[in-house]
């Protein structure tokens, strides 16, 4: 088999535009924190999927989302830069592995996120529920964020993460309905939607949280139709981002969203009834998280939308 050249593999790549520049600071705090999760053997989702704000994340905010669970994923989304195969074992010293560097950067919210495992019948849910008991139990005051894969949408391994308490639960959608066959693998748009308005039927004051990401040929319509389907499952917080193509296997970019578009998306989730919504084109799901929670906290003491 013949292998292709670097100039054969960007054909029909669209040009990055000059307002995905990114920057590159590999501070010594950027550095203090990539070492210290080598240390204590500890994946991020961060670096794992390729994220084009950890620079700002690691060296600026001092936040990172850890990623639990190891670090190979039984499924093959065709956007995302995550290892897929058959996964290791579980790590049952992950927990407070994870607490313990919670504890140490002093974070005052904690994203985690895991791989998905449909290896396991619970998917995972209860590693994921110790992991964010840990940290409650060592940081009382860090609100914890969990963003899982749909557990195959069984309802007890849902109720299983949800009895842990998290103070934010996140699942994004990633695309719009008539794209999700191509783009993500073994999930599903209306399983993604029950999960969510599951997780309001057992822990209705908990928020939860959505994303979708742009530029893999969606029409405006279609985006819109996805805010309605959110809004109808009771979520609560939406973020919206561009997405980019983490190598040439993965599927290419049909367009980059100009910040303004993503300024007017923001305006219609808001007007739509949103607590929250950050968009922009570097936008990820855990970008800004921190806010998000203050956001989320002063919309349900005041009402209305917390813009």
């Amino acid at each position: 088999m013949v292998k292709k050249t670097m100039a054969e593999r960007r054909e029909g790549m669209l040009r990055k535009p000059e307002w995905l520049k990114i920057d590159f600071n590999t501070n010594e705090d950027y550095m203090d924190l990539k070492k210290m999760m080598r240390e204590m053997n500890l994946h991020t989702v961060c670096e794992e999927a390729k994220c084009p704000n950890i620079y700002e994340c690691w060296s600026v905010r001092k936040t990172a989302t850890f990623m639990i669970l190891g670090s190979i994923c039984t499924r093959g989304c065709r956007f995302c830069a995550v290892t897929s195969g058959k996964p290791t074992e579980l790590d049952w010293a992950e927990p407070e592995r994870v607490a313990d560097s919670v504890a140490k950067m002093g974070l005052r919210h904690a994203v985690v996120t895991a791989v998905a495992r449909d290896d396991l019948e619970d998917g995972g849910s209860e590693v994921f529920a110790e992991t964010v008991r840990a940290i409650h139990r060592k940081m009382p005051n860090t609100t914890v964020e969990v963003l899982p894969s749909d557990m195959k949408g069984t309802y007890e391994s849902i109720k299983t993460l949800m009895d842990s308490k998290p103070d934010i639960f996140n699942h994004n959608i990633e695309t719009v309905r008539r794209l999700t066959p191509s783009v993500r693998h073994r999930a599903t748009y209306d399983r993604s939607l029950e999960l969510l308005d599951r997780v309001k039927t057992i822990a209705p004051d908990v928020p939860t949280k959505s994303s979708i990401m742009l530029g893999l040929g969606e029409t405006k319509e279609e985006i819109i139709q996805a805010m309605d389907d959110l809004r109808e499952h009771r979520v609560d917080i939406m973020t919206i981002g561009q997405y980019l193509q983490p190598s040439f296997k993965h599927l290419k970019v049909q367009k980059y969203y100009h910040p303004d578009e993503f300024a007017e998306l923001k305006e219609i989730a808001l007007q739509k009834g949103f607590s929250h919504c950050e968009a922009g084109p570097m936008v990820r799901s855990s970008y800004h998280a921190d806010e998000q929670v203050n956001s989320e906290a002063r919309q349900r003491q005041f009402g209305g939308c917390a813009q």
